[in-house]
């Protein structure tokens, strides 16, 4: 929990993520993760919001998430099917996108199972489902886009070697731009 904490960004460090994608016209968003934090990330007008794996059967925060009448990004690392299901219920399926992932960080290609992606499209007709990769390289993700996945998201970090658990399993500049 302090190496979490530690790692969080303050209002100047949000303030200063919002003005330079406002200058490059990068939209961008972050994963709340109570209702307070929702609440302090829409205040930047976040064009959606996204829900981390961690938090999928939070009920309550799903449903604040949803009242701000922007597209959510559902992430479902280490669910079973009926807590997706369920998260679903909740949301509804308009303006949804949901993410398959696994929860590792980072993941073994042997644990992925980009069949999945087919299983939620079967299961979720007509909601759109895209690819979340904690995994070392590329490749996962590329089969992933083969596999018409929606959106497929990636973590980026300027070293693999800092401090904390996304690091490892995120992209370096150079495998971001390959991807």
């Amino acid at each position: 929990g302090d190496l979490k904490y530690a790692l969080e960004f303050e209002l100047k460090e949000f303030d200063l993520i919002d003005r330079y994608c406002q200058e490059k016209r990068i939209p961008w968003s972050a994963s709340a993760w109570d209702g307070l934090s929702a609440h302090f990330v829409n205040g930047f007008r976040v064009p959606c919001h996204k829900i981390a794996s961690a938090c999928l059967t939070h009920a309550d925060l799903l449903r604040r998430v949803r009242s701000n009448d922007k597209p959510v990004i559902l992430s479902t690392g280490g669910s079973s099917m009926e807590q997706i299901e369920k998260a679903v219920a909740v949301l509804g399926r308009e303006d949804l996108i949901i993410l398959h992932c696994v929860a590792s960080y980072p993941c073994r290609n042997e644990e992925i199972n980009l069949a999945m992606i087919d299983t939620l499209k079967r299961k979720f007709r007509g909601v759109p489902i895209g690819y979340s990769g904690h995994e070392r390289g590329i490749l996962p993700s590329l089969v992933a886009a083969a596999k018409e996945a929606c959106m497929v998201e990636r973590h980026i970090t300027l070293n693999r070697q800092m401090p904390g658990t996304d690091h490892p399993a995120s992209l370096e500049p150079a495998n971001m731009k390959l991807l």
